[in-house]
């Protein structure tokens, strides 16, 4: 267990543990305190009415999530102060204060109503991680209009799919970004995805390369000529507490693609707090979360949390190995960053290439490092400690953030005091999603019907220790069914990590004649371990010794690398076709579609 340190505990922002107290006593009155720290051009009228599964946060207030980013710290300090550094992958910079982000978003509000955007209509985004994107969103905002953005590494189908569903007027699209110094062509996927999309009536291109593009006249448009001579002034939008902020397309979906819908007031009121509390932040912190802003945790923790809270945020368009495996220990002390946010497969990537690459740079000004992701729900940071005061054990997740309310239920929906079961929320949140756009049934179906309409399901499993700490497990359609005993398979990554010689594990199940089915591990060595019979006889071994026999893999498979989408995460569900023999499904969204055929290839000889 690792308690925060006396210095470290002295200058938090968040120094008494009877918040929690508080918080679970009132949570009403906890998020009403908190919501207080945003500008709201009209107060609201109650705080919560839950009419399960619907909640209504904040009723009767008004605000806009632009104007709380940008306007309201255009009054002090903040005014010239960074509030975007921006880095390209091929070594490109720019800085925008926060006078210069509000100037450019106004512009682009503009340039939108011009071209016949109104309150409500959808616009997608679909670019590289440059900072037009935020200045996208944040314009989107001003005006009331909904921003659906699609990352960049989506194929031109799912582009098509989520605009479609989302009945998008406007795509704003660019030339092209920058990928392992590779250029991804965003337009010309872009082209054949607006093939099939009959409602887009407008497209805006960011130059961003200045790549070879077809412009189709009437339609496609420049970013840059559209915002000549716009006004730099645009009032921002009255937004009802409930109005749609955006829509965000859950990944890796087979049929109909899942909208996942956030609204304005609570959604603001929970990403600016979470921001402020989880990551300590402070007006002199350079903070970087090397999420996409394509995934939800790029909205919430790389433009809207931390802009909300005047911070000053990293943002880097391209892979952490390019130039080489130090880019980013180079970015961090180029750019002083204090405050560095990135995911468990980085992480683990970074321990593979070894402690030389970080130890090249100076990191003395790196003072909080979080994670998120896999196994950890993400849809917001709801179970998390707060750095100030939370004694964390490796593996944990913790608590959950004050006001919300987190359970481990059994199947019967009885609390699980110690041990394991599903993870519940039993209470409503501010930031919790609305409903799946355009389907409210199957948003009841999918996290409001496991065991009542008063209890969201994020489909996560959970266990709770002797001490009360929350253990995430991942999704319960990760959990095995091996000869009678349910299996996470993210436990037994863990226990494989956990060997010296292991970098990285993923572990998915194969039908079985006898035991229904049987674990497959793929794994990746650390540099210099040499994969030999003994090493696969030593981490059965090891994760029997961590486990316990039922967990035993029947397949270890050694991998140079494991199959992953460009944002870093491993696709589970390809590995799970090589394990099963079957056709490998979608593969267009890998970062290197060759690993996967050589290790279909190599599982076969083996």
């Amino acid at each position: 267990m690792f308690r925060p340190g006396g210095a470290f505990r002295r200058q938090a922002n968040v120094r008494d543990a009877s918040v929690y107290v508080k918080a679970g006593r009132d949570p009403e009155a906890f998020w009403a305190s908190c919501a207080h720290e945003l500008a709201w051009f009209r107060p609201w009228r109650k705080v919560l009415l839950w009419s399960p599964p619907r909640a209504r946060w904040f009723v009767g207030g008004k605000l806009n999530a632009s104007y709380n980013c940008l306007d309201r710290h255009l009054g002090g300090a903040v005014r010239n102060k960074a509030a975007i550094l921006w880095e390209g992958e091929p070594g490109d910079e720019r800085t925008l204060t926060y006078a210069q982000l509000h100037r450019e978003t106004c512009r682009f509000a503009n340039v939108l109503k011009d071209l016949g955007v109104r309150k409500g209509d959808r616009v997608t985004l679909y670019m590289p991680l440059v900072p037009e994107l935020a200045i996208a969103m944040l314009a989107c905002a001003r005006i009331g209009a909904v921003h659906s953005v699609v990352f960049g590494g989506f194929s031109a189908e799912s582009l098509r799919e989520r605009m479609n569903d989302a009945k998008a007027t406007v795509l704003v699209t660019a030339d092209g970004g920058f990928r392992r110094g590779t250029e991804v062509p965003l337009k010309t996927f872009a082209d054949e995805a607006l093939r099939g999309a009959p409602s887009v009536r407008h497209v805006v291109v960011v130059r961003r390369g200045g790549f070879p593009v077809q412009m189709a006249e009437g339609r496609d448009h420049w970013w840059h000529e559209l915002m000549r001579d716009r006004p730099a002034v645009c009032p921002p939008e009255p937004m009802d507490s409930e109005d749609m902020l955006y829509i965000l397309y859950t990944s890796g979906t087979t049929g109909k693609p899942k909208g996942i819908v956030h609204a304005t007031g609570g959604y603001m009121v929970g990403v600016h707090t979470t921001t402020r509390w989880v990551f300590d932040l402070k007006p002199e912190d350079v903070y970087w979360c090397t999420a996409d802003i394509g995934w939800v945790t790029g909205h919430s923790y790389v433009v809207y949390g931390p802009l909300s809270n005047g911070a000053t945020l990293l943002m880097y368009e391209g892979a952490p190995d390019w130039p080489d495996r130090g880019r980013f220990w180079s970015l961090c002390a180029k750019y002083g960053v204090t405050i560095f946010y990135t995911a468990p497969t980085a992480i683990r990537t970074f321990m593979r290439w070894g402690i030389e690459w970080p130890e090249k740079h100076e990191l003395s000004s790196l003072r909080l490092l979080g994670t998120v992701g896999e196994p950890i729900n993400p849809e917001v940071i709801m179970v998390t400690p707060l750095p100030g005061i939370t004694a964390t054990k490796p593996g944990s997740a913790t608590f959950p953030f004050p006001g919300v309310s987190v359970e481990v239920l059994d199947d019967d929906g009885r609390v699980v005091e110690e041990g394991g079961g599903y993870l519940a929320i039993t209470r409503p949140w501010p930031a919790m999603l609305q409903t799946i756009y355009g389907d409210p049934e199957r948003y009841v179906k999918q996290y409001w019907s496991k065991w009542d309409t008063k209890t969201y399901f994020p489909g996560d499993g959970a266990k709770r220790d002797r001490q009360g700490y929350l253990w995430l497990l991942g999704r319960v359609d990760d959990v095995l069914n091996v000869a009678g005993h349910r299996i996470g398979t993210m436990e037994v990554e863990s226990a494989l990590v956990d060997h010296p010689a292991v970098a990285e594990a993923a572990v998915v199940g194969r039908a079985h004649d006898l035991k229904g089915q049987a674990l497959a591990a793929f794994v990746t060595l650390k540099e210099g371990v040499t994969s030999d019979g003994d090493l696969v006889h030593q981490l059965k071994g090891h994760v029997v010794r961590k486990i316990g026999a039922l967990a035993r893999p029947d397949d270890i498979v050694f991998t140079a690398e494991l199959p992953k989408t460009r944002s870093g995460k491993i696709m589970r569900r390809l590995l799970k076709d090589i394990a099963e023999g079957r056709a490998l499904g979608d593969t267009t969204t890998l970062a290197d579609p060759a690993v996967i055929q050589a290790l279909k290839q190599k599982y076969q000889e083996d």
